[in-house]
């Protein structure tokens, strides 16, 4: 018997159905990812499931005593109580489990829910619904609000969880790391796949692909017999009685048939070329309340350059943004700002809406009309690229879902003129379509990119630049996307834990003190280590010297390779040199 098995549920608010008679099982310990489109009611379904609202028809079959847990997409903006009382609940009992997802957090547990910042938020409200021990978890996007280290977190939390799973998510990385099956809402259905996410893609392309050829079959069949039934009298006495039955059959198919709503056609409004320097930052520092958030930290960013920023939340990934844009002075350190910059901000606040206004008001201003690139085109219009149609158009804000939200304020974005592109979290929310859209879109923008991100695929899509915060102030520079940063890095933290293994290993002990004499084994490595030492400085000056060509800079992934290869020599150079030293002063 399954976990749970969806039978038959239909669901209606007025239109087309939400939810047209679909069916769904999921087994015990199954991780599935539900995907879609934004508004096709994932997010609904979730809730059905939870059973906070009621289907219009269906049911629902659970296993006898399953418990299931939600986490919710929005984060709540006010519980009271502390971190220990949210997860483990107010009362006196406690649980094993509850208090070793409790120390897993790694929240201080006597700290006031409303003080933390919205990542921290999000980790309590995961942590309080693992608590519940749950035979089926609900997560409506868990990744939202989550920088890289906390969704790494979660995914390794999630990995080794007993319990069923279904999540939404439009974290490629993430669904890629945990989904063994994909069961996709699409015009009120559900297809279930049971492949990887890149498996799922594949054949979910190839099903459209071949949807799309048989629609246009059948419309060229049914306008055929469309003339034939309009043919004069000789034709109509003629008639044959099937075939104006299967025309009768076929204008129902027709009419029924819900097509597949297109995709969302942005184009960005570009302004006169900037000046060839966009930004340059020198030794620029910045402290808050004792503490450093940038640490003499020097960059420069050139016209076409697509930098991402990434960083614990709470690092300092905006106030760099601020102080980059000339918005926030350093205490240290200079900025200066290129020639005929037009920079468009989007602000993962969503303050540059205006919630009080309808979608036609907050994009034309009042105005009928937009100007995109040349183009006048009518707001409407406009709109309907995005997906919304009139009615939505002339809608409030209000009524929107975050994703919508965040496609408005594209729209709102795309449509003024601009150079500069500042994005602040862009990607929260859309459906993964759209956000290959956009990554398409800011590759192919001839103007500069700088966004922050905690997207790894969205990055690897695009930027060819990551600045990554990585503590006490420190941001280290690196050509290529995120899975390129991601590498370096972890050469540099393990250049760092061998450098400081040879300063411990080279603080003598007593024995080594009393020791005067190499033995035999010891002697033979002290031969050899010169050889090895001249060989490897070699190879690094052969590394170096391809550094120097040109043509490197034109091929990210070859340049990746050499600068990783040269910084793991120069690490074992370094051990080889510690190491002779210490075998030289034995004697």
């Amino acid at each position: 018997m399954a976990l749970i098995s969806v039978q038959n549920l239909y669901l209606r608010f007025g239109g087309p159905p939400l939810l047209d008679s679909i069916s769904f099982d999921i087994e015990e310990g199954e991780c599935v990812c539900l995907m879609g489109r934004n508004g096709e009611g994932k997010s609904t379904l979730l809730k059905i499931l939870a059973e906070e609202i009621e289907p219009n028809k269906g049911q629902i079959i659970r296993k006898n005593g399953m418990r299931t847990a939600k986490l919710i997409q929005e984060i709540p903006a006010h519980i009271e109580g502390t971190v220990r009382e949210i997860i483990l609940g107010k009362s006196k009992e406690r649980n094993a489990t509850g208090e070793s997802v409790l120390g897993k957090t790694g929240i201080d547990p006597d700290a006031l829910y409303d003080n933390l910042s919205g990542g921290q938020k999000r980790r309590v409200l995961f942590a309080a619904a693992l608590a519940e021990e749950p035979d089926l978890l609900l997560l409506d996007e868990p990744t939202n609000h989550l920088d890289i280290p906390s969704i790494l977190w979660l995914e390794g939390i999630l990995s080794r969880l007993s319990s069923a799973i279904l999540f939404i998510s439009h974290d490629r990385a993430f669904v890629r790391k945990l989904a063994k099956r994909i069961i996709e809402l699409d015009r009120g259905k559900i297809k279930s796949w049971n492949f990887p996410y890149d498996k799922f893609v594949e054949y979910r392309d190839a099903a459209l692909a071949e949807e799309e050829r048989a629609n246009k079959l059948f419309d060229k069949r049914l306008a055929e017999e469309e003339v034939w039934i309009r043919k004069g009298i000789q034709a109509r006495r003629t008639r044959n009685e099937g075939r104006v039955r299967a025309l009768i059959k076929m204008r129902a198919e027709r009419a029924e048939r819900r097509n597949r709503a297109g995709n969302v056609n942005m184009q960005i409004t570009e302004a006169e070329r900037s000046g060839k320097l966009v930004i340059r930052a020198e030794n620029i520092s910045y402290q808050y309340e004792n503490q450093e958030i940038i640490k003499n930290f020097s960059v420069e960013i050139s016209r076409g350059d697509r930098v991402g920023i990434v960083g614990p939340n709470g690092c300092g990934k905006t106030t760099l943004l601020k102080i980059l844009l000339g918005k926030l002075e350093p205490n240290n350190g200079s900025v200066r700002l290129g020639t005929n910059l037009q920079i468009a901000y989007f602000d993962q606040m969503r303050t540059r809406l205006r919630e009080d206004k309808s979608l036609i008001e907050n994009i034309g201003d009042g105005q009928e009309y937009v100007v995109l690139n040349g183009e006048k085109r009518h707001v409407l219009s406009y709109l309907q690229d995005f997906l919304f149609s009139a009615e939505r158009a002339r809608g409030p804000i209000s009524a929107l879902s975050g994703g919508e939200k965040n496609r408005l304020l594209l729209a709102c974005l795309f449509s003024r003129p601009s150079n500069v592109l500042v994005l602040d979290e862009p990607t929260n929310d859309l459906d993964m379509e759209t956000l290959d859209l956009l990554a398409n879109l800011l590759s192919e923008y001839s103007g500069t990119v700088i966004t922050v991100s905690h997207d790894r695929a969205f990055l690897d899509s695009f930027a060819t630049t990551i600045l990554g915060f990585e503590g006490l102030g420190e941001i280290h520079e690196n050509v290529g996307g995120y899975t390129e940063y991601a590498e370096i890095r972890k050469i540099r933290e393990k250049q760092l834990e061998v450098t400081n293994d040879s300063i411990k290993n080279s603080e003598p002990t007593k024995k080594e003190k009393a020791k005067t004499k190499r033995s035999y084994k010891e002697e033979r490595e002290y031969e050899a280590l010169p050889e090895k030492i001249e060989n490897l400085e070699n190879e690094i000056s052969e590394l170096q010297q391809k550094l120097t060509e040109e043509a490197i800079y034109t091929n990210h992934v070859k340049l990746t390779e050499i600068q990783s290869l040269l910084a793991e020599k120069e690490s074992l150079l370094e051990t080889y040199y510690t190491r002779f030293e210490e075998l030289d002063s034995i004697g």
